[in-house]
């Protein structure tokens, strides 16, 4: 019985022991652990390359790891990734977090915007749905491109599709027949390059000619200037002495005007009716002359003095 109380109190102790150990290793984790700060980061695009121990940086220094990666159950669009950090980085309001791919397929974290003066991002700042803050999450360089495949590709099938078009057949036989047609006129415009060298120099020639009559023009202009200048005001005084004169002649013809008005007046209402009585008696007096002439050539002289022959009268 006692060698068997031994071992019980041998099984007890080495248990005890074990426990101690275990709480000492727990205790060294958490003493380990004190200084640490986990967030959470939700990405909509791919994370390809990311895992478990995939190095965070802020602004390029090293400042934590990724302390998992996986698809968040409340909304699978999204990946969480949870991210230990140092105790001591500002990781202040403005702080944004971008997945960094590299050539050898390893992605990192990124961390930067923090401003200074901004409160620290904590459950009190931001959300915690998963009972950590959140950093919010901005494209990455990669992220963008992914994110855009999409619509390049798009893009590039219209593209595709569009020079398809351009170049089909009946496109092509019509660039011909355009190039020929260049290649014609190139020809033509080969063969008339002297006929053009001479007109550009007739036209030369012509813009020489207008030139000096500009210049000639000018001259003139400044001598009528000059002339202006100089004996314009002679030659307004005249003219306006020679308006005076015209004022004072059309004056003079008015007036005249008006005192033969009356003279005209008594013409057109006396004189002119009693010549026209006049000119008609002397138009009867030469018809019965005219008669008295026709009537002596045609029966002699007797006929002014003797009545006119009665015919005889036969039974």
């Amino acid at each position: 019985m006692e060698t068997r109380a031994n071992y019980v109190w041998v099984g007890v102790v080495t248990l005890l022991l074990l426990a101690g150990l275990a709480f000492f290793f727990v205790w060294l984790a958490r003493l380990s652990n004190s200084d640490v700060e986990e967030y959470d980061i939700f990405f909509e695009q791919s994370v390809g390359g990311l895992a478990k121990g995939s190095t965070v940086s802020y602004s390029g220094v090293p400042v934590g790891q990724v302390a998992s990666v996986q698809l968040w159950p409340t909304n699978p669009e999204f990946v969480r990734v949870r991210i230990e950090i140092q105790g001591d980085t500002p990781i202040l309001l403005g702080t944004t977090a971008s997945v960094s791919s590299s050539f050898t397929g390893v992605s990192t974290i990124s961390l930067d915007g923090g401003r200074r003066g901004a409160p620290p991002i904590t459950c009190e700042t931001t959300s915690c749905p998963e009972g950590v803050p959140v950093i919010p999450p901005k494209p990455g360089g990669l992220g963008e491109i992914l994110a855009s495949a999409p619509l390049l590709l798009e893009r590039l099938a219209t593209l595709t599709d569009r020079l398809t078009q351009v170049l089909s057949d009946e496109n092509q036989e019509s660039i011909s027949g355009i190039l020929a047609n260049t290649r014609t006129i190139s020809a033509q415009l080969t063969g008339i390059t002297p006929e053009v060298e001479a007109a550009l120099r007739e036209l030369q020639v012509t813009l020489a000619q207008s030139t000096r009559t500009l210049a000639a023009f000018e001259g003139t202009l400044e001598t009528t200037d000059q002339l202006l200048e100089e004996e314009g005001t002679s030659i307004a005084a005249e003219m306006r002495e020679t308006l005076q004169a015209a004022q004072q002649a059309a004056s003079a013809l008015e007036a005249t005007l008006n005192e033969a008005q009356p003279a005209a007046r008594a013409l057109r209402e006396t004189t002119l009716p009693t010549a026209n009585a006049t000119l008609e008696d002397v138009r009867r007096t030469s018809a019965a002359l005219r008669s008295v002439a026709e009537k002596i050539e045609n029966q002699g002289a007797g006929a002014l003095v003797g009545g006119t022959k009665l015919p005889d009268y036969e039974p």
